[in-house]
């Protein structure tokens, strides 16, 4: 029997033994959702210029400031910029507009009253100077950090590269993922159930849960529990793909192939057996191609804890993801934990008057059972040393 590693062993492998993928350049409307590979600066100041932050008048502003103005012309936004040269005149100007040289303050036009060529403030109305003006610069000046290589593009991301003219953008190479489920019991989503067979759902899940995270170049596969046939199968997809995910034949029963398949085909086994619960069965190896191979155990809150514990975060940290610490909650009531295993439990998460994440346990009967997880957020990792995690205990926790 093989002896078990622990979870932080079982980590550490892992992150020594994966590929690096790469990056590509790829146009700008394509990038939402990637890894970025690349830096990305300030073109030029943020705003480019002092800009107006509100219809109105552009005046001079002394002490005292005049009741009314004379007007002497408008600065529309995208217009070059005008010139004003007399304290006693303004200029009609719109958000977005160049504040008009020779000035200094924004009236809203809400605070004005217009006659004729000439503006009136209304009572009240106490201008500032400044007031409504966005400096040049004021968010940032040319050549300042604005994102970094690791960080994953969404809607602000894309605004921030559009500014700044990325027309392609430098982000990371999706790596290829083969899902494979094995058992002779498993039958497709769509097939009448025979006597003693289940759909597959481990797949699908696994599927979810890195296709969530922008993993598209994915493909899934089913192999019966079949010596020859899951050698063959499993050949083809080292030939074709970067990454193996196996759900089911790693234990030691009589009919549990994958072990002996992939030893068989080169694939070096790293480790075999994790001191935890659930997930123990699963096996970590590495192609004679630089190919990797997570074969999860079968049961399906297994497959789905080793999936978001093991494989997922070194699938993304091998993009160039910046790395970052798990989210830290504080339990709400007891829990059964274990002297000698690391315990993943499923949790409820939510956040108290005081902004802690507090999590709810709600324990899966036995690892076969995934009713329940919909309501949960995520794992709970218990570290091993005791029979029950007490209520307050603060813990590492996983998001589906």
């Amino acid at each position: 029997m093989t002896e078990l590693i622990s979870v932080a062993e079982a980590e550490a492998l892992v992150a020594q033994h994966m590929p690096r993928f790469g990056s590509e350049r790829v146009a700008l409307e394509r990038a939402a959702g990637r890894l970025l590979r690349q830096a990305v600066h300030a073109e030029h100041d943020h705003p480019p210029f002092d800009r107006v932050m509100m219809d109105g008048i552009a005046v001079r502003w002394h002490d005292p400031l005049p009741r009314e103005f004379q007007l002497a012309g408008t600065q529309l936004a995208g217009m070059a910029a005008q010139s004003l040269d007399s304290g006693g005149a303004c200029l009609e100007v719109t958000t977005g507009a160049v504040l008009p040289g020779g000035c200094d303050c924004v009236i809203p036009v809400e605070q004005t009253r217009r006659e004729g060529a000439r503006y009136l403030l209304l009572d009240g109305c106490r201008p500032a100077r400044g007031q409504f003006v966005h400096a040049r610069g004021a968010d940032c000046p040319a050549g300042s950090l604005l994102l970094e290589a690791g960080m994953r593009i969404g809607a602000p991301e894309m605004a921030l590269l559009a500014a700044n003219g990325v027309v392609e953008v430098e982000v990371a190479a999706v790596p290829s993922v083969a899902i494979v489920s094995t058992g002779d019991e498993l039958v497709a989503v769509d097939a009448p159930l025979g006597q003693g067979q289940i759909r597959r759902s481990n797949d699908v899940a696994i599927l979810a849960a890195l296709r969530l995270h922008g993993f598209d170049r994915i493909v899934r596969h089913h192999v019966a529990d079949d010596g020859p046939a899951t050698r063959a199968l499993l050949a083809d997809l080292l030939a074709a793909h970067d990454v193996l995910i196996l759900s089911g034949g790693v234990s030691v029963g009589q009919r549990d192939y994958v072990p002996e398949s992939l030893d068989a085909l080169g694939v070096r086994r790293v480790f075999h057996r994790i001191a935890q619960k659930p997930g123990k069965p699963m096996w970590f190896g590495a192609g004679p191609r630089g190919q990797v191979v997570f074969a999860l155990p079968g049961n399906p809150v297994s497959a789905l804890v080793c999936t978001i514990r093991y494989a997922r975060p070194a699938l993304l940290a091998s993009m160039g993801m910046a790395a970052g610490q798990p989210e830290q909650v504080r339990l709400d009531g007891p829990v059964d934990a274990s002297e000698l295993l690391t315990c993943f439990v499923p949790a409820h998460v939510h956040s108290d008057a005081q902004g802690s994440m507090i999590a709810h346990a709600v324990p899966s009967r036995t690892s076969g059972d995934f009713s329940a997880l919909p309501r949960t957020h995520g794992v709970v990792q218990l570290p091993p040393g005791q029979a029950t995690a007490a209520a307050g205990d603060v813990v590492a926790f996983y998001r589906w």
